[in-house]
This record gives structure tokens, sequence and C-alpha cells, in this order.
């Protein structure tokens, strides 16, 4: 009696979670649909393409030819899918600041851009969207500018 009694809350708990998620995801002003995130392979994730011509997010805007020579290297890596220099490059950016629009987990990858005479990552960011999006952050997430590509491209 109780072992089944244990066993229907466990299963009420795992619905409520499912819904829960369902509803958060909706939520995202995306799709409420989720597609799988890029694989990794060793150090490299999957190309993501990085061709944002006109901004959509409403955030200030920045050519790709006037971002810091490491932030093109960066996207250069993108690109080509890798090899990335820092093991984190890649992974699941959360958007936890919400200053990027709402989309769900999973959406942005987020990449380090190396700072000269920094000993750790720094603070520059490129954060890509499955969507082709690319913003740029130099103070760790605080302010976002939508990376807007070079006409010559």
């Amino acid at each position: 009696m109780i072992q089944r009694r244990a066993r229907l809350v466990l299963a009420l708990l795992a619905g409520l979670s499912l819904l829960f998620a369902g509803l958060l995801a909706g939520c995202g002003g995306g799709p409420a649909t989720e597609t799988a995130p890029p694989t990794r392979t060793g150090t490299a994730a999957a190309t993501t393409t990085v061709t944002a011509a006109l901004p959509s997010s409403g955030l200030p805007t920045v050519r790709e030819r006037d971002l810091p020579p490491e932030a093109r290297e960066t996207l250069a890596l993108i690109r080509s899918g890798g090899p990335f220099p820092y093991a984190r490059d890649g992974a699941v950016f959360s958007n936890f600041e919400r200053i990027l629009p709402r989309r769900e987990r999973g959406y942005y990858r987020e990449y380090t851009v190396r700072t000269p005479g920094e000993r750790d990552r720094g603070a520059r960011r490129i954060v890509t969207g499955r969507s082709g999006e690319t913003y740029y952050t130099d103070d760790h997430y605080q302010s976002f500018r939508e990376v807007v590509a070079d006409e010559n491209r």
C-alpha cells in the first residue's frame, strides 16, 4: 500500500514537472517545441551558422568588422566548428539576465572571446542563437550588442 502510494506520488510529480517544463518552454517567445541542441565531438561543437544580416532583437548593434580581433577570431572558429580553446565553449547559455530575447533552454550557446592579459576566460563572450543570430558582450553578460554581418561577406 505504501509503495503504491509512493509510486503514485512520484508519477504525479513527474507529470507536474513535465507540464511545468512545457509551460516554461511555451513562454519563451519562440516555438514551444525544442529541437536537439548541437552535438559535441571532443572540444568542437557542431557548426553554428553566424549570419545575422538584420538586427531583430531590439538591442544595440555592432558590425562584425568593428568587433575586437579576438571576437572575429572566435566567430571564425564558430563557423568552422572549432576546435575551441576553452572547455566551456559551445555550452548552453541560459540567458538568466534576460537581456537577450527569451527562448527555450538550449537555444543559445556561448563562446569565450580571448582577452589579452587575462589569466582566466575574462568577461568577453559571443552568444549564438539556433536561428543564426549572434550577440557580443564585453562585460560578462551585463549588456549585449547584436552582431550584424558585414555586407561583403
